[in-house]
């Protein structure tokens, strides 16, 4: 029984389109704390964190909206600061997907303080590694990995113990598709583990996801980082920047099912639910569907030796 706390955050500040700020809410029309106690687990929402509006304004110095973006994830890694210092499990429901930078913040702080090797599992069609120089648009929904990173502005880079929040070697990437000209440099450059479509095309999900948790062990808290663009559009329509060509539902099942088998997730975003975009909230019920895989929702009983994970 995992010990699980929901942390709402409904601002679309930091992306493209409006809409994502009604997420926290689809999420729980979607009866995703109801879903988790059915599994067994311990669950308490403790509501929705608070922050300004969104301006709608231009970008400044290549940033959209900072000091709003800012405020969100202060009160976002602050929040899950407070549910990870009581042992408990936070899920943050976005919102759109700057809000990681809050949130990742918080966890890796706590990593490093109780002396756990932290694993970042980044489901997206998008890198999210733009900067102020290279962003096509300002959006910092596509910045919050170069900001967790070290590249960015004081404002979020500085939001853990340390800076950079995180290292290269912590985090992997998984079903992009979709990567701006400078981002695709940016990831060369900084040795980011990155599975993109093409790689899951060719050795299978299977396996891709076999590498990914290939170092998870005892001491491992794993964070998985959920975009619901990261799902093909003709199954998750209700996203403000959708990419055709994604995984199916069984193989994003699939990706939730590996991640449940290790038995070390210690933390989840769940972001970009845009009900403005969705059909009869089809997107956020995928999202508690894809949940309760992640917390062990199963066709069979299913035992699992964490000492001696699947090879291959």
């Amino acid at each position: 029984m995992a010990q699980i706390s929901l942390i709402g955050a409904p601002t679309d500040v930091g992306a493209s389109l409006a809409g994502c700020r009604l997420g926290p809410g689809a999420l729980r029309v979607a009866r995703l704390a109801s879903g988790l106690r059915a599994l067994g687990n311990d669950v308490r929402d403790i509501g929705d964190v608070a922050g300004p509006p969104n301006p709608r304004r231009e970008p400044v110095d290549g940033y959209k909206h900072l000091p709003e973006v800012t405020a969100w994830n202060h009160a976002v890694r602050d929040a899950v600061a407070v549910e990870l210092a009581e042992g408990r499990l936070p899920i943050l429901l976005g919102g759109d997907h700057s809000l990681a930078i809050g949130s990742i913040s918080a966890v890796a702080a706590h990593c490093r303080a109780a002396g756990k090797k932290l694993l970042i599992i980044w489901v997206d069609a998008h890198a999210d590694i733009n900067t102020n120089e290279m962003t096509p648009s300002g959006n910092i929904h596509g910045m919050p990995v170069a900001c967790l990173l070290g590249h960015g502005p004081a404002e979020l880079t500085g939001m853990s113990d340390q800076v950079p929040a995180i290292t290269a070697d912590q985090i992997h990437q998984v079903g992009l598709r979709s990567v701006d000209p400078g981002e695709k440099r940016f990831l060369a450059e900084s040795g980011l583990a990155v599975y993109d479509m093409r790689f899951l095309d060719e050795v299978g999900t299977r396996r891709a996801m076999t590498r990914v948790l290939a170092s998870v062990d005892a001491a491992t808290h794993l964070h998985l980082s959920l975009d619901l663009d990261f799902v093909d559009p003709s199954v998750a329509p209700g996203v403000g920047t959708p990419v055709v060509g994604g995984p199916t539902y069984r193989e994003a099942h699939l990706v939730m099912e590996m991640i449940a088998d290790t038995g070390r997730l210690g933390s989840l975003d769940i972001v970009e639910v845009n009900t403005a975009l969705d059909v009869r909230n089809a997107t956020a019920e995928l999202a508690v569907d894809l949940v309760e895989s992640l917390f062990g929702k199963s066709t069979l009983l299913r035992v699992t030796d964490l000492a001696n994970p699947p090879r291959g």
